[in-house]
């Protein structure tokens, strides 16, 4: 790119010191670039910078909650495969040690049920629940009723160890209080609070509660008489044999990702081959950005190629030696064109004038529908960005995560003495004491930013198009005098014959009134005649407006 640049301003400049033409085109480019050629670049520069902004940005927010939450998925797939796993595990090497060792099992299988014993006591008999003192009445026959039973038997237990725990410590505050005030009367009078012990009673009320609310799995009688049976059945014989079968099943998810495979890997390919598509349209962006640059100078030299080859192209305006050959006819005594009539004003263009004529309008309301677009796009875009990044923000709150990059070393070597030895050392390791430090810190507000700034210069250029149009004819002019002067006559000879071949003209330049004789209105038949025909000529050769 810098060589072609350099080869580039070279060839400019090579042909601009040997043609005046080269030179007269280099100059029309500065209006191009104020005028449709500067738009349509600031417009692709302006979705350009979109793209490296919030496109950019919502694509990165949007490719990094994408990936925390596959990420999240890896994580619960392994970790379900590892408690899988460790699950599994111990089941297989229990089940295989007592395939080995099957003939030592079967002695050792007896001592079970004498072991479980304390367990069947516990649950059938009233061990460990005398204090309880159930009536016979409210027992069950099956062993769920009456482990439920015992179990909700805790409940009183608990709420009157809390009343009675409630009552001793109204004594305590009572004898403490009746210490603290000495006088007889007075004591009892203030300390009578501490006598409501009753209100410890309250207590009584969790009695239903507990009962209803503790925990007592529904078949766990069901299931204590399954044990009991296998116990029963396991001290008489016993025989192993493993039979293991391993069934996988693979399901899709996120868009036909197997639930075996990296997730968090398919989304960043997925995001990879979207991201590689977005750079290949922003290449093509950089594409037109150029041949939008190199449209200028074809632009500038299409422009004085029409020129000096159509005298009627832009020729529309009411130049100063326009002025100068009305000013001369006047003095003379002939006709004259300023001041031009008000049909004649829609038609043509003061240079000087800051107006914006018709014809101009309309360029500018073409640039002004251009600038609303591209305003209402950044917009639309800013505020996508804006509202993403504020609804992840705010997910975000609910985690914690820290990234920090930072980097430091020294070398510090030190050589003592005071021989030439010494010295020597000293000088050559001194260079390798040093220290460095990283802080590495981005922002994209200026990205922003930009593309406000390049949006108001969408609008400040379209409204300097109308005058650096104006500004194309001036160069050209400055380097074609000659050219210039014939199109001016052009124009002004048109104009001359238009006045001419109009149907008010002879009424205006004539005083004669008419005659009502036959000859003359046939000679007045006649002019109309050849003033039709002429109008037509006129016509043909009518100078237009160029809106680059």
């Amino acid at each position: 790119m810098p060589v072609a640049a350099a080869v580039f301003i070279a060839v400019c400049a090579v042909c601009g010191a040997l043609s005046s033409s080269a030179r007269c085109s280099a100059l029309l480019m500065f209006p191009s670039i104020l005028g449709s050629r500067g738009q349509a670049y600031l417009m692709l520069f302006i979705l350009s910078v979109l793209y490296s902004g919030p496109v950019f940005n919502i694509q990165r927010n949007v490719e990094t909650a994408a990936l925390s939450l596959s990420c999240n998925l890896d994580l619960q797939v392994h970790h379900s495969k590892l408690l899988w796993r460790h699950a599994i595990t111990p089941f297989i090497a229990i089940t295989q040690e007592l395939m080995d060792d099957e003939p030592q099992f079967q002695s050792e299988a007896r001592s079970v049920s004498s072991k479980f014993q304390d367990i069947r006591d516990e649950v059938l008999l009233q061990y460990g629940f005398d204090r309880f003192k159930p009536k016979d009445a409210a027992r069950g026959n099956s062993t769920q009723e009456q482990f439920t039973f015992k179990t909700r038997m805790q409940c009183d237990s608990v709420v009157n160890e809390g009343v009675q725990r409630c009552a001793d410590w109204f004594g305590s505050r009572w004898e403490e209080c009746m210490q603290a005030i000495p006088v007889p009367v007075i004591n009892h009078i203030l300390c009578v609070s501490m006598k409501f012990n009753f209100l410890c009673d309250v207590m009584r009320v969790m009695t239903p509660w507990c009962r209803e609310q503790i925990p007592i799995e529904g078949n766990f009688g069901q299931l204590f008489d399954q044990l009991n049976r296998s116990v029963n059945l396991l001290s008489r014989e016993f025989r192993a044999k493993l039979i293991l079968k391993e069934q996988q099943q693979q399901q899709e998810v996120l868009g036909g990702v197997l639930l075996g495979q990296n997730i968090t890997q398919a989304v960043r390919e997925s995001f990879r081959s979207l991201t590689t598509t977005m750079e290949q349209l922003n290449t093509v962006l950089q594409h037109l950005l150029s041949f939008t640059f190199i449209t200028m100078f074809t632009q500038a030299f299409g422009y004085l190629r029409q020129y000096r080859r159509d005298v009627r192209f832009d020729n529309v305006y009411i130049t100063t030696y326009f002025r100068q050959i009305d000013a001369r006819r006047r003095s003379a005594g002939k006709r004259c064109l300023l001041p031009l009539k008000k049909s004649e004003r829609k038609q043509f263009i003061e240079p000087c004038s800051l107006k914006i004529h018709p014809e101009e309008l309309k360029r500018v309301s073409s640039g002004v529908f251009q600038l609303l677009s591209v305003s209402l796009l950044s917009f639309v875009l800013l505020i996508v960005d804006f509202s993403l990044f504020h609804v992840l923000d705010i997910v975000s709150r609910h985690t914690f995560t820290q990234f920090n990059l930072t980097s430091s070393h020294q070398v510090d070597i030190k050589v003592g003495g005071a021989s030439m030895m010494a010295r020597l050392l000293r000088k050559m390791v001194s260079a390798f004491n040093s220290s460095s430090s990283l802080s590495f810190h981005t922002d994209n507000r200026g990205v922003y930013v930009s593309c406000v700034c390049f949006v108001l210069l969408v609008a400040l250029f379209s409204c300097l198009q109308v005058y650096s149009n104006r500004l194309r004819r001036v160069i050209a002019a400055f380097y074609n005098p000659k050219r210039e002067k014939k199109r001016v006559l052009f124009l002004y000879n048109l104009l001359i014959q238009r006045q001419i071949s109009s149907p008010d003209s002879e009424g205006t330049t004539s005083g004669c009134q008419w005659s009502r004789t036959v000859f003359q209105r046939l000679r007045r038949c006649g002019r109309h005649l050849y003033r039709h025909l002429q109008q037509e000529v006129s016509d043909s050769q009518v100078t237009h407006y160029d809106p680059a």
